[in-house]
């Protein structure tokens, strides 16, 4: 009876927490799906089904453990995949980040007028209009109408978005300061009434957007505040049929290039902003090699990738050992040294790369004022500008970072050695570096080869270190350099994707794969050539 209750509690206890989990992914759902993000709320859709027919019914037993690893591998790993992947064919750079409606609508909205050179700035009255008698502003829709004026050569007209109403001098009542400020009746069924104070605010967006009527054909007016009003005339004009631009001063036509700008039909290079998201196919993976501004400081910064990450690997796990090897053996106070040694290991990594950017700074920092003191003088190393030596520091501090880790594998490792073997070998009349070389340091590679390869690909892409310390520097951007000299694959794809100046997505998910594609191919190398998988089989 109890284990039945058991169960029974078991059972109602799953009924609720699957009840509560499908009802937040029910709200994120019909929240995505009103924001419009459209494949996020069919993966929460999807989500929903797939827990309610496995956790609901006995279609599968084993899924009701692997569902929620599957469902988070989709998301953490495989849709960003995915989506890198899709990013990497298209062209997505600073002025290609909108759609093409939405850079269409910014082109005809946005620069595509000007103020038209050496035509007058006129004196602005606003107010309302109507074609009846009566109060202007008590008439549903009434048009805001604007009484113009250019006092030096006597001109006065009103004018709306559809109307442009000439008015005689006579017809004006001029304030005290010599403005005019009202009018008197314009027409038999014409009225014109200005704003009061508090209307200005009220209807500022309405003011900005109108568009004026001018009496030159092909310009309008637009208010400058509420006080000025200039002229605007159309520099580009748009043809939906023929979908092109044509600039009415030069004549050039502008044609959608497809990549993602309209272009100068007579010079390709003249294209016009924003421009949108376009695919380019493999454009992004054929700049890589064919672009010398992205080739070169692509191969340069892989280069210094390797050599960081091989350097990386090599010296924590010499340091770690060594140091294993020298507490491997009963000494006194061994366990003080142990624990002084993990320190590092177990101090927070962006609070130590931190400190060590102080310890390194060029004016204050501990390194500088120690050696000073050794050699007798102030010395000032620029440790983290000059590209030499921030390649040393970021060296230097991944050591002082990584070491501890090698320490503890490796101890446990050496533990986990038979004693049998050293011993025989001792008696068969090996040394002690023989004894090393032939069976210790062997055995430890075997066992170790996994982690090697791991934190490889870890250094391979240690953003933080790079971030943190130097910022991927130093770098002459003056010089238009693109990377700087500690910049690795991660950090230099970092640049790409969010520099304050041009940001390029496109070009920055191509080298993400690439980053991915070499990583996985040089730990695969490494795993065959290390047989680890030989003793699964």
């Amino acid at each position: 009876m109890r284990l039945l209750k058991g169960i029974r509690i078991a059972v109602i206890l799953k009924i609720i927490l699957v009840s509560i989990t499908l009802t937040v992914l029910s709200y994120l759902m019909q929240a995505a799906l009103l924001a419009g993000d459209t494949q996020i709320g069919i993966f929460f859709g999807v989500a929903i089904v797939l827990i309610a027919l496995i956790y609901f019914t006995r279609i599968s037993i084993p899924l009701k453990f692997f569902l929620p690893g599957i469902l988070l591998l989709a998301t953490f790993v495989i849709t960003p995949v995915i989506y890198t992947i899709s990013m990497s064919a298209y062209q997505y750079r600073t002025g290609n980040i909108l759609s093409k409606p939405e850079a269409l609508a910014m082109l005809q909205k946005g620069d595509a007028f000007a103020q038209v050179p050496g035509e007058k700035r006129y004196d602005l009255k606003l107010g309302w209009c109507d074609e009846k008698y009566g109060d202007p502003k008590d008439v549903p829709n009434a048009p805001i109408c604007a009484l113009v004026s250019y006092y030096p050569d006597n001109i006065y007209f009103l004018s709306t978005a559809t109307t442009f109403t000439p008015l005689s001098k006579d017809r004006i009542i001029f304030n005290k300061i010599g403005l005019p400020s009202d009018v008197t009746k314009v027409g038999a069924k014409f009225t014109w009434e200005p704003f009061y104070d508090d209307e200005y605010a009220t209807f500022d967006k309405t003011i900005s957007s109108t568009r004026f009527k001018y009496n030159t054909p092909g310009t309008f007016m637009r208010a400058e505040g509420f006080s000025v009003m200039a002229v605007y005339a159309a520099r580009i004009v748009y043809d939906s049929k023929t979908d092109t631009f044509t600039d009415i001063k030069t004549g050039f036509i502008y044609k959608d290039n497809g990549r993602g700008n309209y272009a100068n039909t007579k010079a390709p290079k003249d294209v016009m902003y924003p421009g949108w998201r376009e695919v380019i196919g493999f454009e992004n993976f054929i700049n890589l090699v064919n672009d010398p501004s992205v080739r070169e400081p692509l191969v340069a910064v892989f280069i210094w990738t390797v050599i960081f990450a091989i350097t990386t690997v090599v010296t924590q796990f010499a340091l770690g050992l060594l140091i294993s090897l020298t507490l491997h053996t009963k000494i006194k106070g061994r366990w003080l040294y142990r624990s002084i040694i993990i320190l590092p290991y177990a101090m927070p990594s962006i609070m130590s790369i931190m400190i060590w950017g102080g310890m390194l700074n060029t004016d204050f920092g501990a390194i500088n004022n120690l050696i000073g003191l050794i050699v007798g003088h102030p010395v000032k190393y620029t440790w983290l500008t000059d590209p030499t030596l921030a390649r040393a520091s970021v060296l230097l501090v991944n050591l002082w970072l990584g070491f501890p880790y090698f320490y503890l594998i490796s101890t446990g490792a050496l533990q986990a050695i038979p004693q049998e073997l050293t011993e025989a070998a001792s008696i068969d009349g090996a040394s002690g570096g023989q004894t090393f070389r032939r069976i210790t340091l062997p055995l430890l590679m075997q066992m170790l080869s996994p982690l090697l390869i791991s934190s490889f690909a870890f250094n391979f892409n240690n953003f933080n270190l790079i971030y943190l310390l130097t910022g991927g520097g130093p770098k002459d951007t003056l010089a238009g350099q693109s990377a700087g000299a500690t910049d690795i694959l991660i950090s230099y794809t970092y640049n790409l994707a969010f520099n304050k100046g041009m940001q390029n997505f496109g070009l920055a998910s191509a080298v993400s794969i690439v980053i991915f594609i070499t990583v996985a191919a040089i730990s695969l190398y490494g795993i065959r050539r290390s047989k680890v998988l030989e003793s699964f089989v």
